[in-house]
């Protein structure tokens, strides 16, 4: 082949090249959508697991709503799913891990407080935005403006809860039952005993301790007979809360005398661990499934299709504070974690299933409580007039 046919091959090929890089057909692949790294620490095993398989679901529904709806144009939500087994030098373990190796943007969770105390302060030196979705003892956020939570506080929901049900029930002397070896319990024990101690008329006339993991509790219940209250305070988790009812109920205590407690009480486990034993029992909570909030029945029915169960306030709250972040990650235009940070922080009247949501000044959520109630395995709006 001679040169001159050598270039005009040469000039017909760069051409077609050309060409072809210029003139997209319709059944090309769209392009590979930005990935946005996403860290959620949950307690899938260990004490807290009543609770983080459940958070998981709602993490991952909200993830695949939000990808599948190209509701973050041009970007995809990947989640790093990593349990903490409900022990916090895990957790710090896992943070560490997810910011240095993961490139994560923001973590949501951890499911304990516990486990938040250990390892929130490890984000906010690096400056990754936390979302806690069931971290609800005093001080979480003040732990630095990288840290953020959508699960209401229990100085927010008891001081609401002991309002409305002495106010319906009259009730006068209260027994406390509390777990003082978790910064959750005895959270809920401080702002209980504060509640009811400027309740008028209302005295505390027992007071007992429990542990993770105790399984017997005959003298401390026979203690509180004798101490003869109307109503019974359980500040502990659920796994200790549901053996306390059940034992509490076969050696006497009524189903007349209710069971008051704090946010351990939000989930299904309860009903399913306690059974009959825990008829009536009354809690505060930051969503029920009975509201008329924003997507909330869309949100229910999904669930329900996917797992087979309806979701309780923890998968809620895991739920929106997906949707929160979207909302924030969409206003910032970019994955800067200043720009991030900022932008939840100016989150104002978003509609969620929890309601219409914002964060105050301390990062923490307003939106208002309910109290409600186990009847027959479902909870329902307290109406003290059913019993």
């Amino acid at each position: 082949m001679n040169y001159l046919a050598k270039a005009l091959l040469y000039i017909l090929s760069v051409s077609v090249v050309f060409f072809m890089g210029c003139s997209r057909k319709d059944s090309d692949p769209e392009p590979t959508p930005t990935e946005i790294p996403i860290g959620v620490v949950v307690s899938l095993t260990g004490s807290f697991s009543p609770y983080g398989p459940i958070q998981q679901n709602g993490v991952l529904l909200a993830i695949s709503e939000i990808n599948s709806k190209s509701l973050l144009p041009g970007k995809k939500i990947t989640p790093y799913i990593v349990d903490d087994r409900s022990v916090p030098d895990t957790c710090r373990s896992v943070f560490l891990d997810l910011i240095n190796t993961r490139k994560v943007v923001a973590i949501i969770g951890p499911t304990s407080s516990n486990s938040a105390f250990a390892a929130d302060t490890i984000a906010q030196y690096r400056k990754v935005v936390v979302v806690g979705i069931s971290n609800t003892v005093p001080g979480i956020t003040g732990m630095g403006d990288y840290i953020f939570r959508n699960s209401l506080p229990e100085s927010a929901v008891i001081p609401n809860t002991v309002r409305i049900t002495h106010d319906a029930l009259k009730y006068s002397k209260v027994a406390v039952v509390y777990g003082d070896d978790d910064p959750y319990t005895l959270g809920a024990y401080n702002s209980f005993k504060s509640a009811l101690e400027s309740t008028t008329g209302v005295s505390i006339v027992a007071t007992e301790i429990v542990h993770k993991g105790d399984y017997l509790f005959t003298d401390l219940i026979n203690r509180i007979k004798a101490s003869g209250p109307d109503i019974i305070v359980v500040a502990a988790l659920v796994n200790e809360a549901s053996r306390f009812m059940v034992q509490a109920r076969n050696l006497g205590i009524p189903d007349s005398i209710r069971f008051l407690g704090g946010n351990s009480f939000n989930t299904s486990k309860l009903w399913q661990q306690a059974g009959n034993a825990a008829q009536g029992a009354i809690c505060g909570t930051a969503w029920i499934y009975t509201e008329e909030t924003p997507g909330n029945a869309a949100f229910i029915e999904n669930y329900i299709s996917i797992y087979g169960a309806r979701p309780d306030q923890f998968a809620a709250q895991a739920y929106a504070a997906i949707y929160i972040l979207a909302d924030a990650l969409k206003r910032s235009g970019q994955l800067n974690s200043t720009d991030l940070r900022n932008a939840l922080a100016a989150t104002t009247n978003l509609p969620t299933v929890l309601g219409m949501f914002s964060f105050d000044g301390n990062r923490d959520p307003v939106h208002p409580p309910v109290v409600q109630e186990l009847i027959d395995g479902e909870f329902v709006v307290f109406k003290p007039s059913r019993r």
